[in-house]
């Protein structure tokens, strides 16, 4: 099972993604989450410290492996890098164990403001992010970059379900739209909506209408709960620490649909 998790910024996707790593998990399988986000955040969700969190090195920042991957140097102006490596090795050595028994990967990002050409750390990433989508054999659950860049460059391309994560704002839901059509035009298997921070009736009509008017089926909605607001403020929300809270269960209920599936 390969799941991306996409949306705006803001919308929770992280902790959606987070939580069910951990419920795959607690159904057998064997999960691998990858944080493909800038925003580094899914370790916090996975029940790592902030200190854990720190000495994590994103893949995209190790200049070592880049190079020896792709045989030139991040940065270098005008280098032919190669086109063809093994990635298994990267899982095996960088991944990180979580206390929510998943492992996680921190694929990072090629930061604008560096100097030089970035194409060796670019081509690695993409590379790797495809490997884990075609090939791992295990359940790949990968916290997407927010807004739509990423399917212009068409990392997810290969993932057995797309869940577009949206609250109940114009900007938001504009966002899923876009997302929902570079989804098909790249042949994504599945696309799904999932409705976050939903408040009362006026937000579910919102949702269902969106929905409706899209052609974008819902996987699932999931409440606004102050348990997770309320972790936010205090650092993290983490599966581990809230196994009952409502937003869990609405989650698990998502995750139940997509193993019905058999994706």
């Amino acid at each position: 099972m390969k799941v991306a998790v996409t949306g705006k910024g803001g919308v929770g996707k992280t902790v959606i993604a987070g939580t069910l790593a951990y419920l795959l998990r607690g159904k057998g399988f064997k999960v691998l989450a990858v944080d493909a986000d800038p925003n580094t955040n899914l370790a916090y969700t996975l029940g790592l410290t902030s200190e854990q969190a720190e000495k994590i090195v994103p893949i995209s920042e190790n200049s070592e492996l880049i190079e020896r991957k792709t045989g030139a140097k991040p940065g270098s102006l005008g280098t032919i890098f190669r086109l063809n490596f093994t990635v298994d090795d990267i899982v095996e050595k960088y991944a990180v164990e979580t206390p929510c028994g998943v492992s996680l990967l921190v694929m990072g990002v090629v930061r604008k403001a560096a100097a030089g050409c970035m194409c060796p750390a670019n081509h690695l990433l993409r590379m790797l992010l495809r490997h884990l989508l075609v090939r791992r054999e295990e359940a790949v659950v990968a916290d997407m970059e927010a807004g739509t860049e990423h399917l212009g460059r068409g990392t997810a391309k290969f993932v057995d379900a797309m869940l577009v994560v949206a609250e109940p704002s114009a900007i938001a839901l504009e966002t899923a739209q876009r997302i929902r059509n570079l989804a098909v035009q790249m042949g994504v298997k599945r696309t799904m909506l999932v409705g976050n921070k939903i408040l009362g009736e006026r937000d579910n009509s919102a949702i269902q209408t969106f929905a409706e008017r899209s052609g974008i089926p819902i996987l699932g909605l999931i409440h606004y709960d102050s348990t997770v607001r309320e972790a936010d403020l205090s650092g993290s929300f983490s599966p581990v620490r809230f196994p009952s809270s409502p937003a869990m269960r609405e989650i698990g209920a998502i995750c139940d649909r997509l193993t019905e599936m058999s994706i």
